[in-house]
């Protein structure tokens, strides 16, 4: 299991300025025992495209840095309450990132669990897309919630991992927003 390059990536993450004026985002609260992440974009593309980007095609727009095997293609999203926000790995193991508990296509998903290097931790995450039709396109709202305990706190893991978030969700809206 390769969970440093998590580490590196949370801790060095760089991203382009013209992707942050594409959304609002910020961390809306923070304390050593969790954190909220919200971002929203609009995204020119109806609710239904977007959501089958967000789901079916997750693998698409993901950055293969914030991967476990290297490659985005190994990720896939089963958009069902139980489903699995996995990522295959190339000894035939498999990684569990997040679990689907409430799928509404082209409305709403939500997932549970604590995504990359949070699941070695004892912490607990809500991750919720509502997609709300807007002309010309879809606004994204976005919502991470974490809690929980780790001995050196969760403060120092929110500005890391909100900026990770925005960055996967940028991948997103440029993918969708590319096809055809």
């Amino acid at each position: 299991m390769r969970s440093a390059p998590w580490v590196v990536a949370l801790v060095g993450v760089i991203w382009c300025s013209a992707y942050a004026e594409a959304a609002r985002a910020e961390v809306t609260a923070v304390s050593k025992h969790g954190f909220v992440s919200e971002h929203e974009l609009d995204i020119a593309a109806d609710p239904e495209r977007v959501y089958q980007a967000l789901t079916g095609g997750i693998h698409l727009g993901w950055d293969a840095a914030h991967s476990y095997s290297g490659k985005a293609e190994n990720f896939y999203l089963e958009a069902r309450a139980q489903g699995c926000f996995c990522e295959k790995l190339s000894s035939g193991g498999s990684v569990r990132h997040m679990q689907v508990v409430f799928a509404d296509p082209g409305k709403q998903l939500r997932l549970s669990g604590g995504s990359g290097p949070l699941q070695t931790m004892a912490v607990a995450g809500s991750m919720s897309f509502v997609l709300v039709a807007q002309p010309p396109g879809t606004r994204l709202e976005y919502r991470y919630e974490v809690g929980g305990f780790t001995a050196d706190g969760l403060a120092a893991l929110a500005g890391p991992v909100d900026r990770v978030q925005l960055g996967q969700l940028n991948r997103l809206e440029a993918t969708v927003e590319a096809l055809p």
